[in-house]
């Protein structure tokens, strides 16, 4: 297994529809599989990272 990642990023949708994109994701992952979620701002565009174990 390989950490993997998914970078959902935007200045124009809102933190909670940034959020619910992750969300989503990490749901189709599956708990086993994630490892973490976080979240920044870069220069106004939103970023939200989803952390998971990948093949």
């Amino acid at each position: 297994m390989t950490v993997q990642f998914r970078l959902f990023r935007s200045s124009m949708s809102s933190w909670e529809t940034l959020f619910q994109e992750a969300a989503d994701f990490a749901t189709s992952v599956g708990r086993e599989h994630v490892i973490s979620i976080s979240h920044s701002e870069d220069q106004n565009d939103g970023v939200v990272t989803v952390w998971y174990w990948g093949e």
